[in-house]
């Protein structure tokens, strides 16, 4: 169970911070049922309700600064995903980000950044769906890491980077 002022990642809100555990008093709904507030932290005026019972399958606890430490140093050793072809691509990027693990967000940013490369090298654009998932996973990997390290979304990158390649 998650406590006021924990940090959780969220299905499709990325990281939320938990602000109450309530009851809902809108009509129709079960009165006694209690829910997690939360509050995406990157998505100012959004609040977000999960029911306490089912809130095992759509909310984790984020990372914190040890764990994100650590997958920052294994970053170089996460393997890319295996890309079967163009028509399913859209498909395994939604596994990779649904299964709102950073490990799986690594993998898929990994990824799709050198599909990006290759493209550019060979002369070709970069495709619209590459550009969408990169953006969004670097958004949901970045805004843990960004709370779990206690620096900005911004500085998620440099930081990355540095503690690959000191």
């Amino acid at each position: 169970m998650f406590q006021k002022g924990d940090y959780v990642i969220c299905g499709n809100n990325g990281i939320c911070s938990v602000q109450d555990i309530t009851t809902l008093n809108i009509s129709g709904v079960d009165k006694k049922r209690q829910y997690y507030l939360l509050k995406p932290v990157f998505q100012s005026g959004s609040t977000v309700y999960v029911p306490l019972d089912t809130a095992e399958s759509s909310i984790r606890r984020a990372s914190s600064r040890q764990e994100a430490d650590a997958l920052i140093k294994s970053i170089p050793d996460i393997p890319l995903i295996p890309l079967a072809d163009e028509k399913t691509l859209e498909k395994t990027y939604k596994e990779y980000m649904h299964e709102g693990s950073c490990e799986s967000w690594v993998k898929l940013l990994k990824t799709i950044y050198l599909r990006k490369q290759s493209r550019i090298l060979k002369g070709s654009k970069v495709t619209a769906l590459d550009s969408r998932y990169f953006k969004q996973v670097e958004d949901f990997l970045y805004g843990e890491l960004s709370v779990a390290l206690g620096i900005s979304r911004d500085q998620v990158r440099d930081y990355i980077s540095e503690t690959i390649h000191p």
